[in-house]
């Protein structure tokens, strides 16, 4: 325990991650949320990451980061035991900035659709399709690419943009997005 806190007192604060300036607007993703639901024919995003907040930290905030420089959304199931203020709190850990808040979403329909039962798993659509409209639906989903594992979101749209799949040339121009000024 000794050896814990010593740690903890030579990290460099400038190190750390950083939450946005102010908090996290929890009312913005409620009612994007909301809106997903009523999501009409040819909203669901091409490239999806499904994320949890029992992932490394430092990991999800790199996938949030990431997913958000290339127009990309970082899906969540629901809220941890139900709690919205579980959520709320979990998000302030990961989320950087103001812009990234646009790019997360709360969809139980797109985890039903892509049947994920891991996090994170990455999906690349190469074609838009309907989501279906109600919480206890499952919706029929374009042929895409799909990965799953504790890697990179570069290194997702590396491999599908090789593989030449249905969702290669929705990752190539997510790719390119990425690297630029890297």
């Amino acid at each position: 325990r000794g050896g814990g806190r010593a740690g903890a007192g030579r990290c460099a604060p400038a190190s750390l991650p950083r939450g946005p300036e102010g908090p996290v607007d929890f009312d913005a993703i409620l009612a994007g949320a909301a809106a997903n639901s009523q999501a009409p024919m040819g909203e669901g995003p091409l490239f999806t990451v499904f994320a949890s907040l029992s992932m490394p930290q430092a990991s999800l905030t790199r996938l949030i980061r990431d997913t958000t420089k290339v127009g990309g959304v970082v899906v969540f199931r629901g809220f941890p035991q139900g709690s919205t203020k579980a959520f709320a709190e979990g998000l302030k850990r990961v989320v950087t900035n103001e812009a990234q808040e646009a790019h997360i979403a709360i969809d139980p329909r797109l985890f039903r659709a892509f049947r994920v039962t891991a996090a994170p798993t990455f999906v690349v659509t190469g074609r838009s399709y309907e989501l279906c409209d109600g919480f206890d639906c499952t919706s029929t989903v374009p042929d895409h690419d799909r990965m799953s594992g504790n890697v990179t979101v570069d290194y997702v749209l590396e491999r599908f943009s090789e593989a030449r799949g249905p969702g290669a040339g929705v990752a190539r121009v997510a790719l390119a997005n990425l690297r630029k000024g890297n």
